[in-house]
Order: C-alpha cells, then sequence, then structure tokens
C-alpha cells in the first residue's frame, strides 16, 4: 500500500512529499529543510529509489542537492525546465534578492519526463501529466487513487500566474483537461496548501465556479 507523508518546508511552506510503500520512496519537490526531510526519510526506514520535480522553482528544489548527494538518487524533471536548475533567474531565486533568498544552483536531472507516459519506480507506478500556466513545464503525478499537483491545483485556488511565463489560460485549461477528469475521490496533494480532493475543487474551487 502506498502512502503519502507530507513536509512543509522553508519560509513560504512549500510541500515536499514522500510518497512511499514497505520498501522504497520517492521524495517530491525538496523544496528547502534538508535536515528535517533527511530526518523523515529515517524514520520510515525506506530506500529513496527517486527525486520528482513538479516544476523547478526555487522553493520546491532549494534542498535538492543535498538530498540528492545524501542518498545519490537520480533526479527526473520535465526537459521544459531542465536549465532551469542551474540557472537563478529561471528558478527565480535570483529575482528574490530583497528577500533574502540564496541562489539556487542545482546540478542537470538525471532523467527527462514524457508527458503522459507511466513509470514505475521502487515498484511504484505513476503517470506524468502536464499541468503547465504557473510554468511552462510544470507537471503532476498521478497515482493509483491520489494525484500530486505541483502548483497547479490547490485546496480551494491554483498556482500563481503572474510570475515571468506564468499563462492564466493554460494553467485553467490543463486543470480541467488533466485533473478535472480524474476521479472524485481521489487526494490531491498540492505544492502548498493542505491536501484536498479532485471532487470537491471540481465542485467548489472559485476559479472554476
Amino acid at each position: 500500500m502506498i502512502q503519502v507523508k507530507q513536509i512543509i518546508t522553508g519560509p513560504i511552506e512549500e510541500n515536499c512529499y514522500l510518497i512511499y510503500n514497505n520498501k522504497n520512496l520517492l521524495i517530491v519537490d525538496p523544496g528547502n529543510d534538508a535536515p528535517i526531510i533527511k530526518k523523515e526519510i529515517e524514520t520510515l526506514g525506506c530506500d529513496v529509489a527517486a527525486i520528482l520535480i513538479t516544476h523547478a522553482h526555487y522553493d520546491h528544489i532549494g534542498a535538492l542537492e543535498d538530498i540528492r548527494e545524501f542518498y545519490h538518487a537520480p533526479v527526473y524533471i520535465n526537459p521544459i525546465e531542465q536549465e532551469w536548475l542551474s540557472n537563478p533567474e529561471l528558478n527565480l531565486s535570483g529575482l528574490m534578492r530583497h528577500n533574502d533568498i540564496p541562489s539556487v544552483i542545482c546540478q542537470p536531472a538525471e532523467f527527462e519526463f514524457k508527458n503522459y507516459e507511466s513509470y514505475t519506480l521502487g515498484d511504484m507506478t505513476f503517470k506524468v501529466v502536464p499541468t503547465p500556466g504557473h510554468s511552462p513545464g510544470s507537471v503532476s503525478f498521478i497515482f493509483d487513487d491520489f494525484v500530486v499537483t505541483g502548483d497547479a491545483l490547490f485546496s480551494g485556488s491554483i498556482g500563481r500566474t503572474d510570475l515571468p511565463f506564468g499563462s492564466t489560460e493554460d494553467l485553467l485549461n490543463a486543470v480541467q483537461t488533466e485533473l478535472f477528469t480524474l476521479p472524485d475521490e481521489f487526494a490531491a496533494y498540492p505544492g502548498h496548501r493542505e491536501p484536498t480532493t479532485i471532487g470537491k475543487e471540481r465542485l467548489t474551487n472559485p476559479f472554476f465556479n
């Protein structure tokens, strides 16, 4: 049985997720606070199979290099944002100097996702779907009964589209076509805020009603 653990990281409360079964673990978006993430992984006692990135904004990749080096785990990202990992201007850390945000510079990801492909990593299978709008390379991960939405869909909201390369039209379309077509009972784990369900957001999210 696959389980999900939410870890709130960093000054803007980004959600890192540990997705695990009895033996293996996937890390999604190690945004900050690497020691806390490591401690939680140690508690679970699972082997880290891979690190998955929903999108390459600094608040989702701030602890990436520390975590990758410690666990020797491969990183997966949409090819559209591969360059963002090493470019502080693109991952926005270079634009946040007034907020005392350090520049985030990561090494390239070992693997690049293909949209609509299914991946089996550490005995856990998920499908990658494009959910651009918050950023052009944003993706979501669909498992058997839940989805990790990154900064596409939140509880009662959607991701910002006023950042560089953002598009409200693209985001609304992506949520409707890729996420709202999932079953109502699917849990949705967003990049910020609390988890929700697809059915709740389809019925009550003010951006779609």
